[in-house]
């Protein structure tokens, strides 16, 4: 089963303008403004959803992260005027659970609070609405972080990085003293979709730097990712980016044992075998490279003042805000899940970008110096 109206504008774009590349297949799949999986609210995410996200666990998330959001508050000298940005905020639960956590804990700090969501898309804007109708005078929207005007506080994200489009390439070997890459673009072979290996087409796709790679070995190259770190630290003129998603410093994304990449399809719990399934109905992500992510940060003077798994993190948060707290059964169950490390503890880590901003945090109080682990 498939989206037969995206798979014919895919189709078309192909037959019109040749092959195209998977970032550009990846882009229409998941954000086509009528089509695509997200744009078009069928992104389904829970326990019996696509995939399963920290927030999904329950109002705890929310709560431990409200707890590090007052100290940033605190750090940052108590402002008056603190706002926090999420992007990727999918149905807006997380945004309620972290305001009701500061609503009821930290009066002063939730005062000084107001809360915007970037959201390009009016299906998702209306299912946040819904769920934040009790702070409406908090809350507020935009469809780009290029609408939003200088701010000091938060740019709070989770799992948005991983699912920007990736290009796909591929090693052809080692010639001339370097490694040779092709990409791989999408293509119409006997009326299924495939793909093609041609030469790279941008210059960003080239991993001479990174050392040699053997013929076949393949990787994602994220480009829209350090674009958006970039647009997203230049609106920050005081305060951190914090944002959580799963991947790897640079070193270990292009390490030759992870030779087939990170790319993932999922739909309903389940790993589909190739991004041709599905065709807007599946999620399509990958690995993010935190890297790149923290090099793009330091062209506007914002720079890591953290990096840690999320079990580190938040044991960091729950340690020194909540060293006697008497969580409930469901609060356990939810621990469990956040921190273990074969659950979402150590597959998931967490990135400060701080300008103007050299605190340390209770969060990456058990991580190493953010500079060596990113290897910067």
């Amino acid at each position: 089963m498939a989206n037969s109206e995206l798979i014919q504008i895919i189709r078309a774009e192909i037959g019109a303008n040749g092959p195209i590349s998977f970032a550009r297949f990846m882009e229409l799949a998941l954000y086509h403004p009528d089509r695509g999986y997200y744009a078009s609210g069928r992104a389904n995410i829970g326990r019996r959803g696509d995939f399963f996200t920290s927030v999904s666990v329950g109002p705890l998330f929310g709560k431990l992260l409200a707890a590090q959001f007052v100290e940033i508050w605190e750090k940052l000298g108590r402002p008056g005027d603190f706002e926090i940005v999420e992007q990727g905020a999918h149905d807006g639960v997380f945004a309620a659970d972290a305001l009701r956590a500061l609503r009821q804990s930290a009066g002063e700090c939730f005062a000084a609070t107001s809360y915007c969501i970037v959201e390009p898309f009016p299906i998702w804007q209306e299912r946040q609405e819904k769920n934040l109708h009790e702070f409406a005078e908090k809350t507020s929207w935009v469809a780009s972080i290029d609408e939003i005007a200088p701010f000091v506080g938060i740019h709070f994200s989770n799992e948005l990085f991983d699912s920007l489009p990736v290009h796909l390439i591929v090693s052809g070997g080692v010639a001339n003293g370097a490694t040779v890459w092709h990409e791989k673009f999408v293509t119409v072979a006997a009326d299924n979709f495939a793909f093609a290996i041609a030469n790279v087409s941008r210059s960003g796709l080239q991993l001479d730097h990174l050392g040699f790679f053997p013929a076949g070995f393949e990787a994602e190259v994220n480009l829209a990712a350090p674009k958006l770190m970039s647009e997203i630290t230049a609106k920050l003129s005081r305060g951190l980016v914090l944002t959580i998603d799963y991947g790897f410093p640079r070193t270990e994304f292009y390490s030759l044992h992870r030779s087939q990449g990170s790319l993932q399809v999922r739909a309903k719990q389940k790993k589909l075998s190739s991004p041709f399934q599905q065709i807007g109905l599946a999620d399509i992500s990958a690995h993010v490279e935190w890297t790149s992510l923290a090099e793009a940060a330091q062209s506007s003077g914002t720079r890591p003042t953290g990096f840690t798994d999320q079990h580190h993190f938040l044991t960091g948060i729950i340690s020194k805000f909540f060293p006697e707290a008497d969580f409930d059964a469901s609060e356990k169950r939810a621990l469990q899940t956040l921190l273990h490390p074969e659950m979402l503890g150590r597959n998931f880590q967490v990135l400060a970008l701080g300008k103007d901003f050299h605190e340390e945090l209770a969060g990456f109080q058990f991580g190493r110096d953010p500079n060596a682990a990113l290897g910067i």
